[in-house]
C-alpha cells in the first residue's frame, strides 16, 4: 500500500486497551491505529466494588487512553453498525452526531453488557454494576438510605431502607455484598439508627454455593467469610418479582428493601450480532488465531468473541478479564503480522493463572496458580496481583488503601450520577432527558 494501512478497534476494555498497546509497540508508525470507545479511559473492572465502598477514588481505576496509549487515536463514540463489505464502522458520538471510519483491518473487542432475565420489574427497580456512573450510584443511593433511615417515621420504613439485596454469587456480587456490607455497618455508626434496626445485606444466587466457579474450598471460605460479617447468604434462591417497595423471592419470602443490585452476570455486546457472521451464545465465532472465519480483515477477542479453548478441545475460553487481557496482546501481535508489521502468527493459548477475590478488610479468597488461599494471606496476594496486573495507576492505589487502613472513610453523597442516566440494560442506553423531581429526589418510600 502506498499508504498507511488503517486498522480500528472497537471497544477500550481489558482486550481492546491490550491489543491496542501492542499493535502500536509493533506498528511503530507504519499505520492508522484508530480505537473507539465511548469514554475515554480504560477501567480496571475487578476494583469497580472498592469504588463503590468509597476506598478508591474512581480517578484511580480509570487509566486515560490519550496518555497511556501513544501512536493511537482515540475516537469518542458508540458503535452502532458495522459494514464488512464497505470495511466501515458507523458510530455516535457523545453529542449524538453521526461518524465513520474506514479500516483495513478491524478488532471487535466490544465486551459485554449486564444480562437481564425476563423476571418483572427487575429492569426498573435493579441497580446494574459494570462501570463508574453505576459504582458511584449504588454508593450515593447506599448512603442515602442510611441517611434517611435515621430519620425515618417508623421503624418497619427504616428497617427496609437499610435492606439491600444482591442477586448473583459470583465474582462481582460476593465483591460488592463483602464490601457494601463493612460501608454500611460504618455508616450505621455515624447515623442514630430507630432502635433495632441495624444494616442488612443478602446475597442470592441460583446456584448451589457462592463463587461456583472456583475451588469448593475457597467457596467455603468465600461464604463463612460472608456470613461472620452479618451477610445472608441464601443459595437456590433467586429473585420472583422486584417492586418499588422491595423484592419477592423465588421461596416466596418478601422482602422489603429500596435496593436491587444486579449482579447476575453479563451477555457479549449486541453490537456483534449485526455483523451477520456464526455466533456461539452471542458470541462471534473465530479461529485460534483470533480472525472472523471466512472474513481475513476482521478480528475478535475478549467477552464477545467465542475464541476456541486450545487446552481443553471443544469448549471455548470463558469470558473473564484475564482472558481478554492476553487474548488482547495475541489479536495485536496476529492484526500486525497480517499487515507485515510484526512476527508471524501464533494461536491464542493459556495457562490458568487461578482467581483472586477480594472479600473486604483483610479477607480474600484466592488460588494463585492452583494454590488455595483464604484470610490475610490471600489478601495480600490479592492486592498484590492488582498492584501487578494493572497498566498504570499503580502508586495511587496502594496509598488510597493505605489511606484506607489508618482514616475513617467519607460517608457523603456526591450527587454526579442520577437514577435515569445508568440503566439497568447497558445495550441499550438511554438517551439524556431533563431530570424528573420526583424520580431524581425519592419521597418517602421511593427507591
Amino acid at each position: 500500500m502506498s499508504r498507511r494501512p488503517r486498522i480500528v478497534i472497537v471497544g477500550a476494555g481489558f482486550a481492546g486497551y491490550r491489543a491496542a498497546r501492542t499493535l502500536a509497540r509493533s506498528a511503530r508508525g507504519r499505520a492508522e491505529i484508530t480505537l473507539l470507545n465511548p469514554t475515554d479511559y480504560f477501567l480496571y473492572l475487578p476494583l469497580l466494588p472498592q469504588v463503590a465502598a468509597g476506598i478508591l477514588d474512581p480517578r484511580r481505576i480509570a487509566l486515560p487512553l490519550s496518555g497511556a496509549l501513544h501512536g493511537v487515536r482515540t475516537v469518542l463514540g458508540e458503535a452502532g453498525r458495522i459494514d464488512l463489505d464497505g470495511q466501515t464502522v458507523h458510530y455516535t458520538d457523545p453529542e449524538g452526531a453521526a461518524g465513520s471510519l474506514g479500516y483495513e483491518r478491524l478488532l471487535l473487542t466490544v465486551g459485554s453488557v449486564n444480562k437481564l432475565l425476563p423476571i418483572p420489574g427487575v429492569a426498573e427497580h435493579a441497580h446494574g454494576f459494570r462501570g463508574l456512573p453505576e459504582a458511584l450510584y449504588l454508593r450515593d443511593h447506599v448512603i442515602r438510605q442510611i441517611e434517611l433511615a435515621a430519620v425515618a417515621p417508623d421503624a418497619a420504613l427504616a428497617a427496609a431502607r437499610c435492606t439491600f439485596v444482591v442477586v448473583g454469587a459470583g465474582y462481582t456480587g460476593t465483591e460488592v455484598a463483602a464490601q457494601m456490607r463493612m460501608l454500611t455497618v460504618d455508616l450505621a455508626r455515624r447515623n442514630r439508627l430507630p432502635h433495632g434496626v441495624r444494616p442488612r445485606w443478602l446475597l442470592l444466587d441460583v446456584a448451589p454455593r457462592v463463587l461456583p466457579g472456583m475451588d469448593e474450598k475457597l467457596s467455603r471460605t468465600a461464604d463463612r467469610v460472608l456470613r461472620r460479617r452479618g451477610v445472608e447468604v441464601r443459595m437456590d434462591t433467586s429473585v420472583k418479582e422486584a417492586t418499588r417497595d422491595g423484592v419477592l423471592l423465588s421461596d416466596g419470602e418478601f422482602v422489603a428493601s429500596r435496593t436491587l443490585v444486579w449482579c447476575v452476570g453479563v451477555r457479549p455486546d449486541p453490537l456483534v450480532e449485526g455483523t451477520g457472521q456464526p455466533l456461539e451464545k452471542g458470541r462471534l465465532i473465530v479461529d485460534p488465531y483470533l480472525q472472523v472465519p471466512g472474513c481475513a480483515d476482521v478480528f475478535a477477542c475478549g467477552d464477545a468473541a467465542a475464541v476456541p479453548d486450545l487446552a481443553n478441545p471443544g469448549a471455548f475460553t470463558p469470558m473473564t478479564a484475564q482472558h481478554a487481557w492476553r487474548q488482547g496482546r495475541v489479536a495485536g501481535e496476529n492484526v500486525a503480522a497480517s499487515l507485515g508489521l510484526g512476527r508471524r502468527w501464533r494461536p491464542y493459548r493459556h495457562r490458568d493463572l487461578g482467581f483472586v477475590v477480594d472479600l473486604g478488610g483483610v479477607q480474600a479468597a484466592a488460588d494463585p496458580l492452583g494454590v488455595p488461599l483464604s484470610g490475610p494471606a490471600a489478601g495480600l496476594v490479592t492486592r498484590g496481583y492488582h498492584l501487578a496486573a494493572m497498566p498504570g495507576g499503580r502508586a495511587r492505589v496502594a496509598a488510597d488503601w493505605l489511606l484506607d487502613a489508618v482514616l475513617p472513610r467519607q460517608g457523603v453523597q456526591l450527587g454526579l450520577v442520577r437514577s435515569w442516566s445508568v440503566p439497568l440494560d447497558t445495550a441499550s442506553p438511554e438517551l439524556p432527558k431533563a431530570p424528573d423531581p420526583v424520580t431524581d429526589h425519592p419521597p418517602e418510600g421511593a427507591s
